[in-house]
């Protein structure tokens, strides 16, 4: 029981620190990110197995997580309010050209970093190609051209 409760403990407590830090930490994987990630998975393997290296245990808390990742997803499914809680929601970052300040400097977003996603998509160099830009819940950025003047 003890390995179930330290599961199901870390698991919400990962959850919470991973959407605490933001949609684009989660997107865009830096090389101290992975590092991170690493240090972070010793120590909730520690965290949740204790002393016991046994099969057993291990199978129990891999088991206990998934459980705990299909029950998110599910709820998440079934209710829009939690999904918006575990998800969070699209933000708009660009609006008819004019970047949102507020929008980019809460999510630590430099307008080179919309331009580099407008560039990627769209081959848009300048604010004014780009009707909306929005970051999505999975981090990645949306740009939506502005349409051509012809």
């Amino acid at each position: 029981m003890h390995t179930v409760i330290a599961a199901a403990a870390v698991y919400l407590g990962i959850l919470v620190m991973l959407r605490l830090t933001g949609k684009r930490t989660l997107a865009q994987l830096s090389t101290m990110d992975l590092i991170l990630l690493l240090i972070i998975s010793e120590a909730t393997q520690q965290a949740m197995l204790g002393d016991d290296f046994s099969i057993t245990t291990a199978l129990l808390a891999i088991t206990t997580l998934i459980l705990l990742d299909r029950t998110a997803d599910y709820l998440r499914w079934r209710f829009r309010p939690v999904d918006v809680v575990l998800e969070g929601t699209p933000l708009v970052l660009v609006d008819h050209g004019e970047p949102i300040d507020r929008n980019l400097a809460a999510e630590h977003i430099s307008l080179d970093d919309v331009l580099a996603a407008a560039r990627e998509k769209q081959g848009s160099h300048r604010l004014e190609q780009i009707r909306y830009a929005i970051l999505e819940t999975s981090g990645s950025i949306s740009v939506i051209p502005a349409p051509s003047r012809a």
